[in-house]
């Protein structure tokens, strides 16, 4: 099981998609000892992998102590980040404290595009070099890609990129809208696009050697299948079932972009939450709506759950951007 905890809402850049309208520190955010209790309950829920997200985790002082803490607890502690302020010091503090890997994101290939969507001049060289120091430090890092219309030709470019690099893995993010990318939700693949590029990027899976893996298209299991990809993975959307989030101030949530509020881990425990939300049982009985529920590959796939919530107000509807619907079996 995953969980990602958005350890602050400070962030260096003013990224176009954020889902946390990220920028300033959030007023009472959980404190050293609040997050050293909640990785503490995490850890005690079951959970194997815990990022730290944000905003811009590297932005949270104790960020080396609370990695060292979610170490001692068994966790394998990874990041979420922009890699702007990745120096080779903070490669090196970060896999000292017990970090495992740093995900980092690179939207381009071209620096201006990455520049514009990010929202600050000079970011993707900056985060080209953050993977850089990761690599003299022996920290693995991969690259994450949030695709839009405007850089949908992009994907196998920036794999390719990605290799060159060193990067252990190219994860591309499908976007759901929340946050500030509501403002953009026009630019977001439709339907046919979206199976498109899950069929490229499996094809392009059987040609490189690092892992490649759609994120918020849980339809790219089915795709694996169809294709005769092999993949570690055992299931598209793991909102509620293997994975939920937790924001700067302790509001659990299913996943990211699913805004379903499910408590707070200041006035419940974490492990109380996650073991008897009423929202999570719901999300685990997989009984999905329209052609989510009659679908034969509705075990691995489940569709996205934030993305029907978004379009149809029910995270248990189907899923709106999958061009099979209701078809049975294998």
């Amino acid at each position: 099981m995953i969980i990602s905890w958005n350890t602050t809402n400070a962030c260096n850049l003013y990224c176009a998609h954020c889902y946390r309208d990220s920028g300033v520190k959030a007023e009472d955010e959980l404190t050293t000892e609040e997050g050293k209790r909640l990785i503490d309950q995490i850890a005690e829920a079951g959970f194997k992998i815990m990022i730290f997200s944000g905003g811009e985790p590297l932005m949270r002082p104790d960020i080396y102590e609370l990695v060292s803490h979610a170490r001692e607890k068994g966790l394998r502690p990874v990041f979420g980040s922009n890699g702007t302020l990745i120096t080779l010091e903070v490669a090196r503090r970060l896999k000292e404290a017990g970090g495992m890997a740093v995900g980092i994101s690179l939207d381009s290939v071209d620096p201006q595009k990455h520049d514009k969507f990010r929202a600050q001049e000079g970011c993707w060289q900056a985060a080209i070099e953050g993977m850089r120091n990761c690599r003299e430090a022996g920290l693995p890092f991969q690259i994450h890609t949030t695709v839009m219309d405007w850089n949908y030709d992009e994907v196998e470019e920036l794999t390719d990129l990605a290799v060159r690099e060193g990067a252990m893995a190219h994860h591309v993010f499908f976007l759901v809208p929340t946050g500030r990318a509501v403002n953009i939700e026009q630019e977001s693949l439709r339907a046919e696009q979206y199976e498109n590029l899950l069929k490229r990027i499996m094809e392009k899976q059987k040609q490189v050697d690092i892992e490649l893996k759609p994120t918020c298209a849980p339809q790219f299991m089915r795709i694996a299948k169809q294709l005769g990809v092999n993949t570690r993975f055992q299931r598209g959307c793991l909102a509620g079932t293997a994975y939920c989030i937790i924001s700067p101030k302790g509001d659990v949530q299913a996943c990211a972009y699913l805004n379903v509020p499910l408590g707070n881990v200041r006035d419940t425990s974490f492990v109380d939450i996650w073991q008897n939300n009423a929202v999570l049982k719901e999300l685990r009985t997989l009984e999905y709506k329209g052609g989510c529920g009659t679908c034969g590959y509705k075990k691995i796939c489940g569709g996205c759950r934030a993305r029907a919530h978004y379009y149809h107000g029910d995270y248990m509807a189907e899923e709106p951007w999958c061009l099979f619907h209701g078809r049975k079996g294998y």
